[in-house]
């Protein structure tokens, strides 16, 4: 009898009483998770301290349209100068942190009046952002793509998970406050430069700059503003949305999310695809002429067909046979066309020798470039001054360039001014000298017997005028105003003929050219 049962108690149970106990821990956890998160987590928050301290300054004001102005002209002057420093403190002023997260946390409780508040101030900063930084583009002299620029023109899977981890932070310091302002850092540290190179790029007019930025700045903001919504879904906040517009939502995002890391994703696999040819191009290179050359430069055409590889080697000895040889290698390797250009450079084993070979060549481009940048100046130069080429005098050596202008139809004496200032500013290592046509001078009056401040910028332009023409200066007025405006011209070492006359408006003196 006991045998029996002890054999029946250990059979197995019968099918319809087979039960999925592996699973049940699982359940129950995820069940305790879920009720703990609710309740410990969920319910410390304040929800409606939180949207009243995001809408609060998330609209478009005054305030909010300054801040955007003046981070936008720190952060592309940082960019114009390559300085990372200058781009990060810009970030201390960007007030783009609130309007994103208002955008998202808008979309999260389906409030639509919020969402085209926060749209709107996001819209007009972004379009403000762009203006500003295009102005300060092109006031300034610098307008040439910087490494800090061009890295902002190429966005990928990288950038991507940036403003992800960027908009869950910034969301977690709306939910549980602190860190507002480090927060708002990096947030904008995701916005503000790229918005900044898009100005660049509309006031260059280079679109392969412009459209990469912008591309960067929609992935940005678009990541920030959903992962602020998903945040603000995890925290509870309560919605006005039915369940079939949350679905909606969440298909939205799927869509919007994967559309921006596909075309992301296949950026990242092109630039990795580019790095990896660069290394292997300049490790093979190396390698084929042995531990005695030097590879002293390699430049890569990506976009041409085949891909160009353009090197240069210092070497004992010449290989002919190199190019189509590394040629071959490459393109075998990566499974595509690679073509190899390399300049060999014979030259002794030693390393001084080589060394010279270098400075050889540096020397070489040297001069090349400082013959561009002749060739630049003389055109410049004549341009301005309504001459040809050939009145244009320039001394290399000292670095010096001087040319007589004609007189423009409608050009004043400032003029001139400027357009020496302007160049003089693109060449600042040169001396830039345009002699402006004699062509009538300002007037300058006397206040309380010394010279007005208006009237300070006229007496300038004639210091600056007389420094430059062959022509010497006449002047008329009183006894008394010509003594003044005298001395103030023997300060400058200018002498100016005085000529008394009673028919000059008091107070008032008056400039003229005269032949020496």
């Amino acid at each position: 009898m006991t045998e029996n049962k002890a054999d029946k108690s250990s059979s197995p149970p019968p099918p319809n009483e087979f039960r999925f106990e592996p699973l049940s821990p699982i359940v129950g956890s995820y069940r305790l998770m879920k009720r703990w998160w609710r309740m410990a987590v969920q319910a410390d928050v304040d929800q409606q301290a939180v949207i009243n301290r995001i809408k609060e300054d998330c609209s478009f004001t005054p305030r909010y349209a300054f801040l955007t102005c003046m981070s936008a002209g720190i952060a592309i002057l940082g960019l114009l100068l390559s300085s990372p420093a200058v781009v990060i403190g810009a970030m201390l002023l960007s007030p783009l942190m609130y309007p994103i997260m208002g955008v998202g946390f808008a979309l999260a409780i389906g409030d639509s009046a919020w969402l085209k508040d926060a749209g709107k101030a996001l819209l007009l900063g972004t379009i403000i952002g762009i203006g500003f930084s295009a102005f300060v583009v092109v006031m300034s002299p610098l307008q040439t793509v910087t490494p800090e620029i061009a890295s902002r023109t190429r966005p990928n899977l990288f950038d991507l998970a940036v403003a992800l981890f960027s908009g869950l932070a910034g969301a977690y310091a709306m939910i549980r406050g602190g860190l507002g302002t480090i927060v708002g850092v990096a947030i904008a540290t995701a916005l503000m430069p790229p918005l900044a190179v898009v100005g660049f790029g509309l006031a260059t007019g280079n679109w392969a700059v412009f459209g990469g930025s912008l591309l960067l700045y929609f992935t940005n903001f678009m990541t920030i503003a959903l992962t602020a919504t998903v945040m603000a879904w995890l925290y509870g906040f309560r919605s006005y949305l039915s369940e079939r517009q949350t679905q909606f939502q969440i298909f939205a995002m799927v869509v919007v999310f994967v559309g921006l890391a596909i075309p992301l994703g296949l950026s990242l696999v092109q630039i990795g695809r580019e790095a990896n040819i660069s290394r292997s191009a300049n490790a093979y290179i190396k390698d084929q002429f042995g531990p005695r050359a030097r590879v002293s430069q390699i430049d890569i055409d990506f976009n041409a067909d085949p891909i160009v590889v353009l090197a240069s080697v210092f070497t004992p000895s010449i290989k002919p046979e190199a190019e189509e040889q590394s040629s071959r290698v490459l393109t075998r390797a990566f499974k595509e066309s690679i073509k190899v250009q390399i300049e060999q450079y014979r030259v002794e084993t030693g390393s001084d020798a080589a060394e010279a070979e270098l400075a050889s060549k540096r020397a070489r481009e040297q001069q090349e470039a400082v013959e561009t940048q002749v060739s630049d100046l003389r055109e410049k130069l004549a341009l301005v001054a309504g001459v040809s080429d050939d009145d244009v005098i320039i001394d290399t050596a000292k670095r010096r360039a001087m040319v007589m202008a004609k007189q423009l139809p409608g050009a004043s004496l400032e003029t001139y001014y400027i357009l020496e200032q302007r160049i003089s500013a693109e060449m600042q290592d040169w001396s830039i000298n345009i002699q402006p046509p004699a062509i009538p001078l300002p007037s300058v009056m006397v206040r309380n017997d010394e010279i007005s401040i208006s009237s300070q910028r006229q007496l300038d332009l004639v210091i600056w005028a007389a420094r430059r023409s062959p022509l010497g200066l006449s002047m008329t007025g009183s006894e008394a105003d010509l003594a003044i405006v005298a001395k103030a011209l023997g300060a400058d070492d200018i002498a100016a003929v005085r000529q008394d006359s009673v028919s000059t408006p008091p107070k008032m003196v008056s400039f003229d050219w005269r032949s020496q």
